[in-house]
């Protein structure tokens, strides 16, 4: 491992029970990796599992054909649309400058 690749890393302090530190290492021996890099790449899959299950959806194709005519429709007006549409964005407000 480079330098550059040592200074990209970032402690992580677990503090786990005796038992499941035992099958971690077990599981370890198994696969020949260090339990740093066992736990951080079970973390990572779990981390893609859990984000991609939140942004990825599958439908038939009826269904998502509705799905993409419902996006194309313009917002139907209501009370929170209309405040959003006539408040200023923050960048669009002007400061008053004291002299």
């Amino acid at each position: 491992m480079s330098d550059a690749q040592r200074e990209k890393r970032v402690s992580v302090r677990l503090r786990i029970q005796p038992e499941l530190r035992s099958l971690i290492d077990r599981a370890c021996r198994l696969t020949g990796q260090s339990r740093f890099d066992f736990i951080a790449e079970a973390a990572r899959e779990r981390a893609i599992n859990v984000l991609s299950d939140r942004v990825q959806f599958t439908l038939e194709r009826e269904r998502y054909e509705a799905f993409l005519a419902r996006l194309d429709e313009p917002p139907r007006p209501n009370e929170m649309l209309r405040h959003t549409l006539l408040t200023p964005a923050p960048w669009e407000k002007q400061e008053r400058v004291k002299n």
